[in-house]
């Protein structure tokens, strides 16, 4: 074999070597980039005596969350998104009214969102019972959402407690 055809198969080697890392690197960092803005919803329920208490939403994620559907269901009936009318319907046979904060199909929750979804201001255990139990044992409520980047359907979901 000529020096020259050697001196080619080699070149030939290294580009193709170096076309298959680039292509490596460039996927895992397009990886590295779509975790890097990855929301995450977390829903908790609290009860601290005389402050607010109720369904709290978190986002601990280090990106945006784009709302792509919410179901709210009590007592197992599907009830709809968690929209205004929605809760409205749920607040309606309580003695004591919690106050509500509702968001859209598509609404984006900012990186450090946090905001009582459903809740009462200086709880009280007996002055609030039904709204407890209307939040720890009746409700369960749903979110699907995404980064900005789309397409990764997570979910985040508080169930009844049993």
């Amino acid at each position: 074999m000529k020096a020259e055809t050697v001196t080619a198969i080699c070149a030939v080697v290294i580009a193709v070597a170096s076309l298959v890392v680039s292509i490596y690197q460039t996927r895992a960092m397009r990886q590295h980039n779509r975790h890097s803005v990855r929301p995450v919803l977390q829903l908790h329920r609290g009860w601290p005596v005389g402050g607010r208490a109720g369904i709290r939403l978190i986002n601990s994620g280090l990106g945006p969350a784009v709302v792509v559907d919410s179901v709210l269901t009590v007592d197992g009936e599907p009830i709809g998104a968690w929209c205004e009318s929605s809760v409205d319907r749920v607040r309606e046979g309580l003695p004591v009214s919690p106050s509500a904060v509702t968001f859209n199909r598509g609404e984006v929750l900012a990186t450090d969102y946090e905001q009582y979804l459903l809740s009462v201001a200086g709880y009280d255990p007996h002055g609030h019972a039904d709204v407890e139990d209307l939040i720890n044992r009746r409700v369960t409520l749903k979110i699907r959402y995404e980064s900005l980047y789309g397409g990764e359907d997570y979910t985040a979901v508080l169930h009844p407690v049993r």
